[in-house]
């Protein structure tokens, strides 16, 4: 897709005005980066706040008495039981329980819940969902909302000048501040932070106020994706897609063990048929000795040449201060120390080593 005939962010005059430079992603023109760049991006986000634009994500506001039934037939979810302002990371799976998309769902009301979906599958998620809910006394509302994620250590400090009390919001919990609002504490970073859902004259409204805060600036999606790798968080199209399903991508701990086991959700008899079955092979964390990074697409070898593996992310970690990956190894390798392993580069091989992730600790507010 070429960069005229991706859609143009709500926000695009400001992040032109701020010297952004943009680059195709998911159907969106989105901003790359900024004249800081991507290494003084990136730390900026650790030790202040990075502000970002996130409005290639979708909304979609699901209520009526047939919501929490609705979403737990759609995901591996029991949403009647969610607490209030609750939020939780979830998927929709097909027949085979191969991820669709990753989700945060995110209960607002007795029958009202705001589901998050990422650019990419919005269409898909969209139709997806509306077929499912003719069978439920439900509506499905996709909401024309600019979205803002402000990430960050002094992220609370940084909304508080700007007006907005945060109160006694802790991580994976959101609620609706005002009409046409909706703000979590979540993100996609590592770091305490908010995403906020807002009309778009009220966002340009509220990013003049945050950007008047030297603590706060614009970070572009090449330090998205760092943060997000060195945090070791999902990209979907990446590390997961339709062909992963939530064992072999060591996502299962988001799936209650009742609903592994009885639940009713699509593709329930393929994921419990995965988890008797067993992995094959796991995503795991991927530490490259040196410094040259490894990236996406990378094949992973033994030390006999045999294919073992994959890299599905990869790149620099700035505050890791090393190279950081992740990808698929085969089950019997994905523990550290299980064996040898080496990345392909140009025809050349990187010693590569399983690890631990996430690569740097998360600190999520958990009250």
């Amino acid at each position: 897709m070429t960069e005229h005939s991706a859609q143009n962010l709500p926000l695009q005059d400001i992040h032109i005005a701020a010297g952004a430079k943009f680059g195709p992603f998911a159907g969106w023109n989105m901003p790359l980066t900024y004249p800081a760049g991507v290494m003084k991006e990136h730390l900026h986000t650790r030790e202040h706040v990075g502000l970002f634009d996130i409005s290639h994500m979708k909304l979609f506001l699901v209520e009526g008495i047939g919501a929490a039934s609705l979403l737990a037939k759609a995901c591996p979810l029991d949403a009647a039981s969610m607490a209030m302002r609750q939020s939780k990371l979830t998927f929709f799976l097909n027949d085979d329980a191969g991820i669709l998309d990753d989700l945060i769902v995110t209960r607002l009301g007795d029958d009202r819940f705001m589901v998050v979906a990422n650019a990419g599958n919005a269409a898909a998620d969209e139709a997806h969902l509306r077929e499912l809910a003719r069978h439920y006394t439900v509506t499905v509302q996709a909401l024309d909302r600019v979205f803002i994620a402000i990430q960050g250590p002094e992220a609370v400090d940084v909304l508080a000048k700007a007006g907005i009390d945060t109160g006694d919001l802790v991580f994976m919990n959101g609620f609706e501040p005002k009409e046409g609002w909706f703000m979590s504490r979540s993100g996609y970073t590592g770091e305490d932070g908010f995403e906020i859902g807002l009309p778009e004259a009220d966002a340009r409204k509220l990013v003049q106020k945050l950007l008047a805060d030297e603590r706060a600036q614009w970070v572009g999606l090449a330090a998205r994706d760092s943060l997000r790798l060195e945090a070791g968080l999902c990209l979907h199209g990446n590390d997961i897609d339709a062909t992963t399903n939530p064992v072999s991508a060591a996502l299962l701990w988001a799936i209650p063990k009742d609903l592994r086991e009885t639940g009713t959700f699509i593709g329930a008899n393929a994921l419990r048929a995965a988890i008797n079955a067993g992995a094959a092979e796991k995503r795991v964390g991927l530490k490259p000795e040196g410094r040259q990074p490894v990236r996406a697409g990378a094949p992973l070898v033994d030390a006999d040449g045999n294919t073992v593996g994959r890299v599905t992310s990869g790149g620099f970690g700035p505050s890791a201060a090393h190279p950081v990956a992740m990808g698929y190894v085969k089950s019997d390798l994905a523990k550290p120390g299980a064996g040898k392993l080496y990345a392909e580069v140009r025809g050349s091989r990187i010693p590569v080593d399983v690890a631990p992730l996430p690569f740097i600790q998360h600190r999520y507010f958990k009250g």
